[in-house]
């Protein structure tokens, strides 16, 4: 549903707006209903359309709490999950602590993920893929993905 890259702006209320190629899907999944959260491995941000979060987090709060490692990612992920709605302009506020969380000023960039968008600062997020993109081919891939043809 959601994929691509998109540079955005930041406006001085801390509004981004959703591109228009994804308002009407996100108006027909969600009503403009999102939750925005943080990413528990990078400084980035987790944009979903509120059905699915809902999901997400019922699976997270069924993790034992008692386990060190849920109850860090239910801390954090549920913790700083925040409701935000879109305008008839697609736009949304982006909290301030999670804006502070990711680094986020003026430039911005909207990675799709199929199900979520992942909201990075426009900086972090070239050195980051650059990062990426020079990682040795030696890493340790999941199974799966060797069935996947390219």
């Amino acid at each position: 549903m959601f994929r691509g890259v998109a540079s955005l702006t930041l406006d001085t209320k801390g509004r981004i707006a959703l591109p228009s190629r994804y308002r009407e899907v996100m108006r027909e999944k969600s009503n403009g209903q999102m939750v925005i959260t943080i990413d528990t491995q990078d400084r980035c941000l987790l944009l979903y359309p509120t059905p699915d979060w809902e999901v997400i987090q019922a699976q997270v709060e069924a993790l034992p709490s008692f386990n060190p490692a849920a109850r860090r990612i239910q801390r954090l992920l549920i913790g700083h999950a925040t409701d935000v709605e879109m305008d008839a302009q697609g736009r949304f506020l982006l909290p301030a602590p999670l804006r502070e969380f990711a680094g986020l000023e003026k430039g911005v960039t909207l990675i799709g993920q199929g199900k979520k968008f992942e909201i990075w600062s426009e900086s972090h997020w070239q050195e980051q893929r650059d990062a990426w993109l020079e990682m040795e081919e030696d890493i340790s891939l999941p199974d799966q993905l060797n069935t996947i043809s390219l």
